[in-house]
């Protein structure tokens, strides 16, 4: 099993989290997602990362990959095992790709006022949101899950977004305490990924 993974992409960074967290030995293929090996073109026809090959599988989309990775090695499960709640866990993903990743997204590529926009629209998103970082150990759930691997990467980035989160964000902020403690974050984290947040790492 393989792993196509740029060191530096919040989009890997969860699926490794989830590696990390059912302790998979699997081969980690660094890459540049900006200069694709011939390889993984061959694997995958659009040309992203991560990208999972096992066997005659090829398997690209983070969602994918982490779904697949915790039904295929289901100790410790990270999904909730009524449909409801594994139906929960999933629209809290879709909300967290919708909601955080494309703004984070807009502020990596957009020009200045736009990603000036985006970061507001972030911290308020988060501010907002607030109160459910506080219900819970992890995030709307008692247990580690898919969710937290989401959530965690993006949280992780912040700094490099020069985004800092308010008073009135202290709950996601002690969450992101917890999570950046937690061993397979921090086993899943690249050299990369510990230069982002130098003081945290």
């Amino acid at each position: 099993m393989t792993l196509f993974s740029d060191p530096a992409c919040p989009y890997c960074h969860r699926v490794r989290m989830v590696i990390a967290e059912k302790r998979i030995n699997i081969e980690i293929v660094d890459v540049d997602a900006k200069a694709l090996p011939d390889e993984l073109m061959d694997f995958n026809p659009y040309g992203t990362v991560p990208t999972l090959v096992d066997r005659d599988l090829r398997l690209y989309e983070s969602v994918i990959l982490m779904e697949y990775l915790d039904e295929r090695f289901p100790h410790p499960p990270l999904l909730p095992i009524d449909p409801v709640g594994r139906a929960n866990a999933r629209l809290f993903m879709y909300r967290v790709d919708r909601d955080w990743y494309d703004r984070m997204r807009v502020i990596r590529t957009a020009d200045t006022a736009t990603a000036r926009r985006a970061r507001q629209e972030l911290v308020e998103s988060l501010v907002a949101v607030a109160p459910i970082f506080a219900a819970s150990r992890f995030f709307m759930s008692d247990e580690f899950s898919l969710v937290d691997c989401c959530v965690a990467p993006l949280l992780w980035r912040l700094p490099l977004l020069e985004l800092e989160l308010p008073a009135a964000a202290s709950p996601v902020t002690e969450y992101a305490a917890r999570m950046f403690e937690w061993p397979s974050f921090r086993v899943s984290l690249t050299e990369a990924e510990r230069e982002m947040v130098t003081d945290l790492a």
